[in-house]
């Protein structure tokens, strides 16, 4: 599974990332995790507002921090 989070490196971002690996890890799923922080980059997703959350390529969230049970049911499916 591939996980890129995308964003500056705001508090909002970092609060994602946290969720992202606490549901990766309640979850027993192995994942490459990054950060994608260059605005060229995160451009080439398409994503207009950060923080970003991509998985497996597919946009799942863009402008807000969804939840802990967000993040883990999209994990899920993407498995």
């Amino acid at each position: 599974m591939e996980i890129r989070i995308l964003g500056t490196g705001c508090p909002r971002c970092d609060e994602v990332e946290k969720r992202t690996l606490n549901a990766l890890t309640q979850l027993n799923v192995a994942a490459d995790v990054q950060k994608v922080k260059d605005i060229n980059e995160i451009a080439k997703y398409g994503v207009l507002g950060t923080p970003g959350l991509v998985i497996n390529g597919k946009i799942k969230s863009s402008g807000r921090i969804p939840s802990l049970e967000e993040i883990k049911t999209w994990i899920q499916a993407e498995k």
